[in-house]
């Protein structure tokens, strides 16, 4: 499923799509504001693409240190604080939902 389906789901749909591979599902509940089901569903995805969704999940919560830490994981640059959380999301799965 390609980022944009996958964003228009999660805005519209009250469950995922079937056969979404596990980043698609992270990324889906991420998208769809289901925070604490993203968080744990990102640790089980293996570096540095979970480390990037977990990035962005903390970052997402305000808590800027810890996502920092996790950009670092990731081998990411860190977005500035105030970096579109919704332009972000979107370039995450656009470069994993491939």
């Amino acid at each position: 499923m390609d980022a944009t389906a996958l964003a228009e789901s999660a805005r519209n749909d009250a469950n995922p799509p079937v056969g979404l591979t596990p980043t698609e599902l992270t990324l889906w509940l991420a998208r769809a504001g289901k925070w604490d089901a993203a968080h744990d569903a990102c640790q089980d995805l293996s570096e540095p693409a979970g480390a990037w969704i977990h990035a962005y999940l903390h970052r997402e919560e305000g808590d800027y240190g810890n996502a920092c830490y996790w950009y670092t994981r990731a081998r990411k640059p860190a977005p500035s604080r105030n970096a579109p959380l919704e332009a972000e999301w979107m370039e995450i799965a656009c470069a994993l939902c491939v």
